[in-house]
């Protein structure tokens, strides 16, 4: 630790002393040097203001200035150099005023050469446990300076956080060097719009970058008005406290914060700000109101602040939606009526978000909503396939997701369930049609009719008939005759008589099918048969 030899001056105006103790001593293998003698206390004192040595070795008696006048000047001018007095047995009690003076240590005349060295060697390793001592003091101030921002913003987050005394607090204020006034504060709550969907991902150094960029324009923007500190929340958020007795003043500073960020980064902000405490006791109040204040960035999405102090009564909660309006949308979502389910889900919503409710109990009102949804698509729908929304409302939970955000949710069920709900509903009307297609063509031979059709499907005639057009493109009556043609042209080409053939295709009379072989095909039985075998037929 000391690179240096200690540095020994010598006073006292015998000049055998003088010489004993510098010249018959060997000093340097001790770590030590002669820094310099005199022979009075007026030279004495120019030659420790000359040298500054570390100790010094004088007489209490000399001309001109005694050693007690000469410590008391050295102890001003370094204290900490270890004086060491000389003195006869007579002198004893000027060598204890001495002492009390700030000198190190004393020795009685006469002494020898090794009372000398330990007195000395005593002193030198004082003086090199002092200078330990205040280089580790050094080093702690050094470490500590270091470390004070982090210091200073875990105790801005206490101060924040947890409710303390106000003189208390002024004490530690004024120790972390805060540049605030303790008194007239405003908390501010900043929070990066989108940061886990956007920037979370990114690589480390540039979301450090991203957070420099945001808290060096907000201490810019801030202190163009007043003076503020901003220090880290967490990943996404920093709070902010300024001095301010103005809410309208906090407004604007807010605005402005919101309007550089979008100006000069890629990123856009939301703040929220709480009402003026009085001192720093009531930090903790300013700091929820201003977390009370930031949840309204639900109805904006972000780049916007909001004030406590604006919306302070003007949050009341509305009642829930209405019984009756609820069950009319989940009545036509059951039913898979997507143009009545949307028109009902908006007209519901825009009910909800008249004026601007609590934005914690509206989003929970329309999870409840979502939920209830998710309910009804389970009474019809298999869990496998409602199971993509199921983890898109947890997701969306997650996220803290905004109005419009949670709109769209609601409306992607609404959607995505009246669709899968029509699916199902045309896939179950597609096993029915086919089944009468079978059940048609294996009864050609009856009087078939609609009615009976749709009684064996265990459908009304109307209905059926609908069903039965919309998937097969024609009326069940022309199926019918469609499937007796087909059949008759198979028959013909196997070579069956005319009159089998209508009477085995439920036709009373030959002449009729005929009529209706020759409209459905162009050609009458005989003119079908020449056209297919080369010769006419009965």
């Amino acid at each position: 630790m000391i690179e240096r030899h200690i540095r020994l001056c010598v006073i006292d105006d015998i000049s055998s002393v003088v010489e004993m103790i510098t010249s018959r001593i060997d000093w340097t293998s001790y770590g030590i040097e002669i820094a310099g003698t005199a022979g009075s206390g007026v030279d004495g004192l120019r030659l420790v203001e000359e040298t500054r040595p570390d100790i010094v070795l004088t007489d209490i008696r000399m001309p001109r200035m005694d050693g007690l006048e000469m410590t008391a000047h050295i102890m001003k001018l370094d204290p900490h150099c270890k004086v060491v007095i000389l003195s006869g047995y007579t002198d004893f009690a000027y060598a204890q005023q001495a002492i009390r003076l700030g000198a190190f240590d004393f020795l009685k005349k006469p002494f020898s050469r090794a009372e000398i060295v330990k007195v000395v060697l005593k002193a030198k390793e004082a003086w090199e446990e002092e200078r330990r001592s205040l280089i580790e003091v050094h080093e702690m101030e050094k470490r500590l300076k270091k470390s004070m921002p982090l210091l200073r913003q875990e105790y801005l987050n206490t101060l924040v956080h947890h409710r303390t005394n106000a003189e208390q607090a002024e004490n530690r204020w004024r120790y972390f060097q805060i540049p605030l006034e303790p008194v007239q504060l405003v908390v501010m709550i900043v929070e990066i719009d989108r940061f886990d969907g956007n920037y979370a991902a990114l690589p480390i150094h540039e979301v450090e970058l991203i957070r420099f960029a945001l808290q060096n324009i907000l201490e810019e923007t801030i202190g163009t008005f007043t003076k503020g500190v901003v220090f880290r929340e967490s990943a996404s958020r920093h709070a902010c406290i300024l001095n301010c007795d103005d809410p309208e003043l906090a407004s604007r500073i807010a605005d402005c914060c919101c309007a550089h960020i979008a100006l000069y980064t890629r990123f856009t902000i939301s703040i929220g700000i709480g009402l003026i405490a009085d001192d720093l006791s009531q930090l903790p109040d300013s700091y929820e109101q201003a977390l009370h204040a930031f949840s309204y960035h639900f109805y904006t999405g972000g780049n916007g602040a909001f004030s406590f102090a604006h919306i302070a009564g003007a949050d009341k909660e509305p009642p829930r939606f209405a019984p009756a309006a609820a069950q009319e949308l989940l009545f036509a979502l059951r039913a898979g009526n997507l143009e009545k389910s949307s028109v009902l889900l908006t007209q519901l919503l825009n009910d909800l978000f008249t004026g601007t409710p609590k934005p914690d109990y509206m989003i929970s009102v329309c999870y409840e909503l979502a939920i209830m949804m998710l309910r009804v698509l389970l009474e019809k729908l298999p869990y496998e396939q409602v199971r993509e929304l199921e983890q898109r409302i947890r997701e969306n939970k997650a996220a803290e997701p905004t109005m419009q955000e949670l709109r769209q949710l609601l409306g992607d069920i609404c959607r995505k369930g009246c669709k899968w709900i029509e699916m199902q509903r045309t896939s179950e009307s597609e096993q029915i049609v086919r089944q009468s297609m079978q059940y048609i063509r294996d009864n050609l031979k009856q009087p078939l009719t609609v009615e009976q059709c749709a009684k064996q499907a265990n459908l009304s005639a109307g209905y059926f008939s609908n069903v039965f057009k919309k998937i097969v493109g024609m009326t069940v009556q022309q199926f019918i005759t469609q499937e007796r043609i087909e059949r008759a042209k198979q028959m013909l080409i196997e070579d069956y008589q005319v009159q089998e053939i209508s009477d085995a295709l439920s036709y009373e009379h030959r002449r009729y099918f005929s009529e209706v072989f020759k409209k459905v095909t162009g050609m009458t039985p005989s003119e079908f048969r020449q056209a297919y075998l080369g010769k006419a037929g009965p």
